[in-house]
């Protein structure tokens, strides 16, 4: 049995195609015996629907009309109505698309009919993040800066970027003990949560410095390093001043660091960041290590004479470089491993500080390798969209379907780079009035593409 369908109206279809059917039955103008039943069956209908059919298409013939069924549907077409006024809604403002309700005032529609639009694809949801204001040196300096991580396979005479397994990537940030505001999801006879503070203004937290490197693996996909250094607080232990029903004068407590200056990044980098390293570098690696840092005041500068004095021992050869001012989109902790570290921490609820120390580091215990690599890999197609705009932060983060990638064992270490878009970001370079960023050496590649 075949049943015809159709999106638009399947009904008055239907009555077409049988009525077509016993026209091509007809013989003489004549209906053979067993037409209507067979129709029946095809179409799937009782034999009365098709004798109603063909009643209605024989008046239609004596009228001189031809045989066409239209729907009777009454009442009235509201099609045109959920159109959308594309010009009137060009003219919006971006602060005037915000919210449904704005939007549907500015139109003058009806807020259900604004939703139908988003449903319908005709309306686009934009969650729009703010990126760092950049000038023209500092877009000169991030293509430069691309551009000297990259490094020519001889074999395959093709452009890809570089290992960067020896380069360790340090960044800050804060971690709060928990969020002013939160979403839960609960039955309809669960009690919602009650959660207090003293004050939404100021939740404690704690800074932390994060080291990670691109983890080790060998042909076979084998772990060898995990790329993970450490996470470390910026805390102090003070005793108690006085008793208390929590804890009797004397008693050491943990206080978080609120006020982080060069000399407290200073000693953190030499006695904890450099010792880590040292401790868990892989013994058959290359010890000429280079830490990424950003541009932050507090900083340590990269001729310090302490940093030089503590690193280069060992036979290790430690070099501290700073990434291109305003541009969090070259360090993977910015990228993104600090937020899968707080997406696994904001799970695990603390009441003091050590509770929140403790979560914060499982946190980053916990982390997949795979996570960390994923992230490297990220860094490396940003990499490649900071060229394509020359320079800018106006793109959206690529994404490969990397999980994917690697459960098929087809992720490659890192990315291939077009050679005419290297070229092309060198001629721009080479432009009279792009002669301003960072001081960084381009001759290998100037020497290779003749420019």
């Amino acid at each position: 049995m075949v049943k015809q369908k159709d999106t638009l109206d399947t009904t008055v279809d239907q009555k077409n195609l049988i009525a077509q059917f016993l026209l091509q039955c007809t013989i003489e103008g004549n209906l053979p015996f067993g037409s209507k039943k067979k129709a029946a069956t095809t179409f799937g209908v009782s034999y009365m629907t098709v004798r109603r059919i063909w009643a209605a298409a024989m008046e239609q013939v004596a009228k001189g009309e031809p045989i066409q069924f239209k729907s009777n549907k009454k009442g009235k077409q509201h099609a045109d109505l959920l159109l959308i006024d594309e010009a009137k809604f060009r003219s919006l403002s971006v602060l005037e698309r915000t919210t449904i309700r704005k939007m549907a005032s500015k139109l003058e529609v009806s807020k259900s009919l604004v939703g139908v639009w988003i449903k319908q694809g005709k309306l686009r949801p934009h969650t729009n993040a703010i990126k760092s204001q950049l000038s023209e040196a500092n877009k000169i300096a991030r293509m430069k800066w691309s551009l000297s991580q990259l490094r020519l396979d001889n074999n395959l005479d093709k452009m890809f970027y570089n290992s960067m397994q020896n380069v360790v990537h340090i960044d800050e940030k804060w971690f709060y003990m928990t969020k002013a505001s939160d979403r839960y999801y609960l039955l309809p006879d669960e009690i919602e949560p009650y959660r207090s503070i003293q004050s939404k203004r100021f939740i404690n937290k704690v800074m932390f410095m994060c080291a990670v490197s691109k983890p080790h693996f060998d042909s076979n996909g084998e772990l060898l390093f995990d790329g993970k250094y450490g996470i470390f607080p910026f805390t102090t232990q003070v005793a108690a001043q006085r008793n208390s029903k929590n804890r009797v004068r004397g008693t050491l407590e943990t206080k978080p660091i609120n006020s982080v200056n060069k000399e407290i990044m200073k000693d953190c980098i030499i006695n904890q960041i450099v010792p880590a390293i040292k401790a868990k570098w892989p013994a058959s690696s290359c010890k000429d290590i280079i830490i990424q840092q950003d541009n932050a005041k507090p900083h340590i500068m990269p001729n310090d004479q302490e940093f030089k004095e503590a690193a280069n021992t060992d036979g290790f050869n430690i070099k501290i470089v700073c990434q291109p001012p305003n541009s969090p989109d070259t360090n993977v902790n910015d990228l993104g491993f600090f937020r899968a570290i707080q997406s696994l921490q904001d799970d695990k609820s603390a009441k003091n500080v050590d509770d929140l120390l403790k979560n914060v580091v499982a946190s980053f215990d916990e982390l997949s390798p795979h996570t960390l690599d994923s992230v490297f890999l990220t860094l490396q197609s940003c990499l490649t969209e900071i060229l394509r705009v020359k320079g800018g932060n106006n793109y959206k983060i690529p994404h490969m379907n990397k999980q994917r990638l690697r459960n098929l064992g087809l992720l490659p270490m890192f990315l291939e780079v077009d050679k005419d878009l290297i070229r092309d970001s060198l001629n721009y370079l080479l432009l009279p009035e792009n002669d301003a960023g960072a001081d960084i050496d381009l001759s290998f590649l100037n020497d290779y593409f003749q420019i």
